[in-house]
């Protein structure tokens, strides 16, 4: 696919201290804690784990052998050569202690938020422009009418608010999908934020997709870090989706009471990328209120989310969300709310037309036959019993419910009419009185 012509400046690797925002006795005791928690020896390892170049790793360490916190290992030398093994004193391992009591986040240094600010404004979403072409292989094979393209095109370059509405089974969560593969590129994820003087995990392999990178050779002193700031991670656009399950506390900072971490609400976990919200009207949350807690992120470009104490954060907001639901927009929100939705595009059922074109893709995929006389037979006979309203999701359905009768009964893969009439009974229920 082409990719949109967007060239990400990457976060500069820290040439000091002083380059990474970080206090030093912050940093100095998430080395203590790493060293405790892993029993991490060697300087190589160590900076890997804290995501630090070898030189600031080691100026920390060798600060804290001042302190008496660490020491160089008997069996070693301790000097300039990235072999060299450190152990905890027991200061060290009591102040590890200390600090694993205030908090017991190990690992990645944090990015400081100011910094993660001026990235977020070097790989903004809205700094992307899809052209046609790119929109249309995203969708793969969906078969969509040209002037949803038109509509859809200009909605994704311009990084606002979507509303995906009409009937079930006709795309909207594969659309939605679609828009963010069409995206293409890649930007820079931090593992963990310093927010308001707390440390917030970010990065999440169950959302962030890793491009792979080249490694250094670790036996040397100064090292490229992969050329950019290994405290962030380098990935794909990512894509939160969620359904029926979100609720409004989805959408704020989680603390843990035993680790006393916190970890990034869904939206922020999405930053630079795509949420979408799926079957919007299914959720607990009444619709108008989940509108309503975007009012603010989807105008000003900033949320507010809260610490434990209370404390208020202001935090950037640069995330393209995408509402479907099925649902006419009318039904479930006020007029306000749904003009600060910025793009509201219906995705209505296909054309016969189009349905025969998806029929036709759907059983060459699954290397069903077609057959003229079945196919007749399913849209003078059956389609008139639903007032020919076609749905996207019906050839699949109808293929693999013929499929599996062909199977079933041993016979070679088929279409005929008896077929289709016991795949179409599958398709719908007939309203009916049952006793009970």
């Amino acid at each position: 696919m082409n990719k949109p012509v967007l060239s990400i400046t990457a976060p500069a690797t820290p040439k000091s201290l002083d380059d990474t925002g970080l206090p030093y006795v912050m940093m100095r005791d998430i080395v203590l804690k790493t060293m405790f928690r892993t029993s991490l020896t060697k300087l190589t390892d160590i900076a890997a784990r804290v995501c630090l170049p070898i030189p600031q790793t080691l100026e920390i360490i060798d600060r804290g052998r001042e302190e008496k916190l660490i020491e160089a290992m008997a069996t070693m030398t301790a000097g300039a050569s990235s072999d060299a093994g450190f152990q905890l004193t027991d200061a060290g391992r009591a102040r590890a202690l200390d600090a694993l009591g205030q908090s017991e986040y190990y690992g990645a240094m944090p990015v400081p938020l100011d910094q993660y600010r001026e990235q977020i404004k070097r790989q903004s979403i809205r700094n992307i422009q899809i052209t046609r072409r790119q929109l249309k292989i995203a969708m793969g094979d969906l078969v969509l009418p040209p002037a949803l393209m038109d509509d859809l095109g200009p909605a994704v370059s311009a990084g606002r608010s979507i509303l995906l509405y009409g009937p079930p089974g006709n795309g909207k969560s594969s659309i939605a999908n679609g828009i963010r593969a069409a995206m293409g590129d890649n930007i820079y994820v931090p593992r963990a934020i310093l927010l308001g003087g707390q440390i917030m995990s970010v990065y999440d392999p169950t959302v962030h997709r890793m491009v792979r990178q080249s490694d250094d050779n670790p036996s040397l002193l100064r090292q490229t870090g992969n050329r950019f700031d290994n405290r962030y991670v380098h990935c794909e656009r990512p894509t939160v989706i969620t359904g029926g399950e979100l609720t409004l506390s989805m959408l704020d900072l989680t603390y843990d009471n035993v680790a006393r971490t916190y970890q990034a609400p869904l939206q922020f976990k999405a930053m630079g990328g795509v949420f979408i919200i799926d079957d919007l009207g299914r959720q607990e949350e009444p619709p108008q209120a989940l509108i309503n807690r975007w009012i603010v992120p989807m105008e000003m470009y900033y949320d507010i989310l809260a610490l434990n104490s209370g404390e208020k954060i202001i935090v950037p907001f640069d995330t393209l969300i995408i509402f479907s639901t099925n649902f006419h927009p009318n039904e479930i929100f006020d007029q306000a709310a749904l003009r600060r939705i910025f793009y509201k595009i219906k995705i209505d059922g296909p054309r016969q037309e189009d349905f025969l074109k998806i029929f036709s893709l759907v059983a060459r995929k699954r290397g069903m036959p077609l057959d003229e006389e079945a196919l007749i037979h399913l849209l003078r006979n059956r389609y008139p019993e639903i007032d020919n309203i076609y749905s996207n999701y019906q050839p699949v359905f109808l293929i693999d419910q013929m499929i599996a009768i062909c199977e079933f009964e041993g016979i070679p893969y088929q279409m005929t009419p008896d077929l289709i009439d016991r795949a179409w009974k599958n398709m719908f229920v007939e309203d009916e009185h049952i006793v009970k």
